[in-house]
């Protein structure tokens, strides 16, 4: 009983190792396919296998400096749009801030210091605000990040570029990649190995993208008149009295219109076209639910990226548009406005950008969008590629 006991179990083991994990073919015991089943069962590491070895690290002052920026601009114009119990304007005349050597903070300023509460509220009721401690100095206000709380998003930031970078790198089918933090807790760095990885050059510019995706309003005259593009930056920084301020941007335009082209010119030689946004943006890539590559509908190869928004999203979204029938908005990627079009009724939960895109652009975008944009960009620290004689 023993013997047939080991025997047995011995031959389950060995089928466990070659044999299919479906239902069995004839072709799973050829020797090509106990091969094909055993590299199928048999997971081997990055030092038997070979593959990529990247150190990555997440720019989080770059996050912070962003954030620092993006809640300067929406509480400018979140203090500018309220008014005080008489129906005046709360009298904020600019902002101002500091994003450098680990000073975090941007000011308000006002013509009176009696209204610093009333903005204050009026700020708080539409910006995030909690990780920041505020302070009034005369006729300014201060919100600023302390050192803990800077600590406190760095590992957010953190944390999620490495659930981001889960979810790219799972789309390329690797076998038990290994991807975990590496150094101290706010050192930012990233650790992904990646057994058996023949294009390690795609992985890397997969997981840089950061594909960063806002929806704005563009400063035109609405419907009918066609949208308002200017020919150079000077000229559409000249329309905003020279300079870019937190409410206005100046992005390049390059949705082009096919008639407007120069002939037997390659598109990257053709002028380039400005248009002015209002920030910030109306929704972003933070609230999409989904995204997808689909063909065109005139067929052919180019590919446009389908996107719908979370409840959130999507009430934001539709709350903006029932206000702005008639107006011109802006898919914004990257700081490229790649399409423009106006409101022609109230829309909630869905969008589409189109262009020139190849099905293998618009997947990697899709992707990208999908599992959200990058809290900052990555820096690669150090990249090896071992080979299996290393086992």
């Amino acid at each position: 009983i023993r013997t047939a006991i080991i025997i047995v179990i011995t031959l389950v083991g060995i089928y466990l190792v070659i044999g299919p994990r479906s239902a069995p073919r004839a072709s799973d015991f050829t020797l090509q396919g106990v091969k094909d089943n055993l590299a199928k069962n048999i997971n081997l590491g990055l030092d038997l296998k070979g593959g990529s070895h990247l150190v990555m690290r997440v720019k989080t002052e770059e996050y912070l400096t962003r954030l620092t920026k993006n809640n300067e601009a929406a509480a400018l114009l979140a203090a500018k749009d309220a008014k005080d119990e008489a129906g005046n304007p709360l009298g904020v005349t600019d902002a101002s801030v500091i994003a450098e050597n680990g000073k975090y903070q941007f000011t308000l300023n006002l013509t009176d210091a009696s209204k610093a509460p009333a903005v204050i509220d009026a700020v708080k009721k539409k910006v995030e605000l909690v990780n920041w401690t505020e302070s009034v100095s005369g006729n300014s206000i201060v919100w600023s990040l302390p050192a803990q709380a800077q600590s406190v998003l760095k590992e957010q930031a953190t944390e999620q570029s490495l659930k981001i970078i889960d979810s790219r790198i799972n789309a390329f089918g690797v076998k038990e990649p290994t991807l975990q933090r590496q150094g101290r807790s706010d050192s930012g760095q990233i650790l992904l190995q990646m057994p058996g990885l023949e294009n390690p050059e795609r992985v890397k510019e997969l997981i840089g993208k950061t594909s960063r995706l806002e929806l704005m309003k563009i400063v035109s005259p609405p419907n009918p008149s066609p949208v308002q593009i200017y020919p150079s930056k000077e000229a559409a920084l000249q329309s905003i009295g020279g300079k870019e301020s937190a409410t206005r941007k100046v992005l390049l335009y390059t949705d082009r219109d096919e008639s407007a082209a120069l002939p037997n010119t390659p598109p990257d030689q053709q002028p380039k076209q400005y248009v002015v946004v209002e920030t910030p943006a109306v929704v972003d890539g933070s609230e999409l639910r989904d995204a997808a590559a689909l063909q065109s509908r005139g067929g052919g190869s180019d590919y446009q990226i389908s996107f719908s928004f979370k409840p959130a999203g999507a009430q934001k979204f539709g709350d903006w548009t029932g206000k702005n029938i008639g107006n011109y908005m802006a898919v914004v990627l990257n700081d490229e406005v790649k399409s423009a079009a106006y409101i022609k009724s109230q829309i909630f939960d869905s969008g589409e950008i189109s262009g020139r895109f190849t099905k293998n652009t618009a997947d990697d975008l899709a992707l990208t969008l999908k599992s959200g944009a990058l809290p900052a960009e990555i820096q690669y620290q150090e990249e090896r590629t071992v080979g299996p004689s290393l086992g």
